[in-house]
């Protein structure tokens, strides 16, 4: 007997008919003799409309009421699937954040798991009963509901796992796992069987949409093994791929992946906009006056590049940031002109970045030189570079975005994966 965390998202939980459709998922577990809790999301769109009618009674409010309104709807879908799950003969109840309690820090909207109280919930468990638990959400230390920021019900999955020492966490989603790519645009992109932490941190932040990295950071930290898998196969199907395990792609310790691909997936995002400012003085401090009123304004800075003249007097420095905060992060240059002195400021938003991820990188030569040389043979200008152990980072032209993640997922062989 295992115990298991099951997390289900919106897409999942989108109507009735897709609530009853969980409740077959559940049962099968429970049928296997596994102790089950499971973490829902609210309906699909439904965190949305709450959000806009919040905004719309004040555009400023109490983050605390917010919370309220926001979290409500996560109780809907807990408390549905508990009936489900009753309905189809599975002993079950439904559990608010704080009636665990699943305690958190003031930071309402935003807050951060500090503790989870399990003794009640693993006590049920071994009675055989099915915990619902309400993702997003927990108690914050003045005893009101604060719920952890979008993406949240995956945190809070994961650090159910780790509380409750699970087996393992299987996130349900509407795809059946990690992909080498966006099969969107790379057709012969395939489902990668097993993902270390690490990459899937870096996919997570470059663009993959599956997991958030919060959730995978936890998993990280306390040793969660998470199987992502899709919600819309038939629930009865056999569970075993390839003989010993469930179908789907498990985010797991690099030393539980023994093939150790040079390169495991080609990840790309759109939402980056590049900011340059020409002709700085080259001295000291610049780099924190041109970043520290940036840092002031709460937007993050990603890729940096820059050159310096030939006598060694003026510099260019280029970044990037989120496409939402280009026009702000303008602005708060602009501000500081006189103290950062630039003679100008130029940006564009029509950029993307491209990543290569894997932890094979690290013991290969030749992989960064492979991937100009591909990008350059394709006609594709690089504009930025960024590395670490395991990822290179290019940033280019929007339009090429396409064509330079297909062809790097020739490059490295994951075409025949």
């Amino acid at each position: 007997m295992a115990r298991l965390v099951m997390k289900f998202g919106g897409t999942s939980l989108t109507d009735v008919r897709h609530i009853r459709n969980v409740a077959r998922h559940v049962k099968r577990e429970v049928a296997a003799g596994h102790q089950v809790a499971v973490v829902v999301s609210a309906m699909a769109g439904t965190t949305n409309q709450l959000v806009a009618w919040t905004a719309e009674m004040a555009p400023l409010h109490d983050a605390r009421e917010y919370d309220t309104v926001v979290a409500s709807g996560e109780q809907i879908t807990s408390g549905l699937l508990a009936i489900a799950l009753q309905d189809v003969g599975v002993e079950a109840r439904s559990w608010q954040g704080w009636q665990i309690p699943i305690k958190t820090d003031a930071a309402h909207g935003a807050a951060r798991i500090v503790e989870i109280v399990s003794d009640r919930l693993i006590e049920r468990l071994a009675r055989g009963q099915v915990a619902v638990v309400s993702g997003f959400q927990g108690v914050a230390p003045d005893n009101r509901i604060a719920t952890l920021g979008r993406g949240g019900s995956d945190t809070s999955a994961v650090a159910l796992a780790a509380a409750l020492n699970a087996a393992r966490c299987d996130i349900y989603t509407d795809v059946d796992g990690v992909y080498t790519s966006d099969p969107r645009i790379v057709q012969k992109a395939r489902r990668l069987a097993r993902v270390s932490y690490e990459e899937m941190l870096e996919m997570a932040s470059l663009g993959a949409k599956v997991l958030q990295v919060r959730s995978v950071e936890l998993a990280m930290v306390h040793g969660v093994r998470i199987l992502v898998r899709s919600s819309f196969t038939e629930p009865g199907a056999p569970e075993l791929a390839g003989g010993n395990e469930p179908p789907g792609t498990l985010i797991c310790d690099e030393d539980e992946i023994v093939e150790k691909k040079i390169v495991s997936g080609i990840a790309y995002s759109k939402d980056e906009a590049e900011i340059s400012l020409r002709r700085l003085a080259d001295k000291p401090g610049v780099a924190a006056a041109v970043f520290g009123p940036l840092a002031a304004a709460d937007i993050n800075v990603d890729m940096i590049v820059q050159n310096i003249s030939e006598d060694g007097t003026l510099t260019d420095l280029t970044f990037t940031v989120p496409t939402a905060d280009y026009e702000r992060s303008h602005a708060v240059l602009e501000r500081a002109k006189d103290q950062i002195g630039y003679e100008i400021i130029q940006g564009s938003t029509e950029i993307a970045k491209v990543s290569v991820i894997g932890i094979g990188m690290r013991s290969h030569a030749g992989v960064a030189a492979d991937c100009f040389k591909a990008l350059a043979a394709k006609g594709i200008n690089i504009r930025a570079i960024t590395t670490s152990e395991i990822k290179i980072s290019v940033l280019i032209e929007a339009p090429y975005t396409e064509l330079a993640v297909r062809t790097l997922h020739s490059l490295y062989g994951l075409d025949n994966t």
